[in-house]
């Protein structure tokens, strides 16, 4: 009974293993994951953040600060490896492929190229613009609605009642990565040390920044 009961078992885990390997159309799944490297030099530093792309599937993913990755695809699929001053890459997952995992080392191709700067004015040429900067009607009504609008009390008031847009989000995001990424394997420098901190405490203070709401 117990040799039974030990089979039995086996034979479960190996069928729920089984299952995890296709999807619910009965297509095989293959858990594809590797590395992204700078391969412009021998170095082969790690590419963070790249984006990891299935063509034709609208899935992806992205490497990590270490240039790792792993998603599960399908077997045939074509993956698009693409990050900001590299060049694009294409792999396509073997469709003969026996594993149900695959690991891949991608290399990628710097290449940043500077475009022109560009500048855009919603007036056919510069004479235009001039024309109508010229005839525009300030009077002091409007200086003072502008004024009211854009001081710094009614900016705070609209940044804590409007929410975030996604470019906002992204921006936040990428921040908080960017600062991380900076002081990777050192200690963060103590704002107890800063003197700009200590004067924006003190500014604050003469505010009344800390007082209760309540009082």
């Amino acid at each position: 009974m117990k040799y039974l009961f030990f089979l039995l078992l086996c034979f479960g885990f190996s069928t729920a293993a089984r299952a995890q390997l296709v999807d619910q159309h009965g297509e095989p799944l293959v858990q594809f994951s590797g590395m992204v490297l700078d391969g412009t030099n021998s170095q082969l530093q790690p590419v963070p953040y790249a984006t990891v792309l299935i063509k034709n599937d609208g899935r992806g993913t992205y490497a990590n600060l270490e240039g790792f990755f792993s998603i599960v695809a399908h077997k045939g699929d074509t993956i698009l490896f693409s990050a900001l001053g590299y060049d694009d890459v294409e792999f396509v997952i073997d469709p003969e492929l026996e594993d149900d995992k695959y690991s891949l080392v991608q290399l990628m191709t710097y290449n940043a190229i500077d475009l022109p700067e560009a500048v855009v004015f919603p007036w056919p040429s510069r004479e235009h613009f001039k024309l109508e900067f010229l005839a525009m009607d300030v009077t002091p009504e409007l200086q003072t609605r502008a004024s009211e609008n854009l001081s710094a009390d009614k900016l705070e008031r609209l940044q804590e009642t409007v929410p975030r847009s996604g470019a906002e989000n992204s921006s936040y995001y990428l921040r908080q990565q960017a600062r991380q990424t900076y002081y990777i394997g050192q200690k963060p420098p103590m704002n107890i040390f800063s003197p700009i901190a200590w004067k924006q405490f003190f500014d604050g203070w003469k505010r009344g920044d800390f007082k209760r709401k309540d009082d």
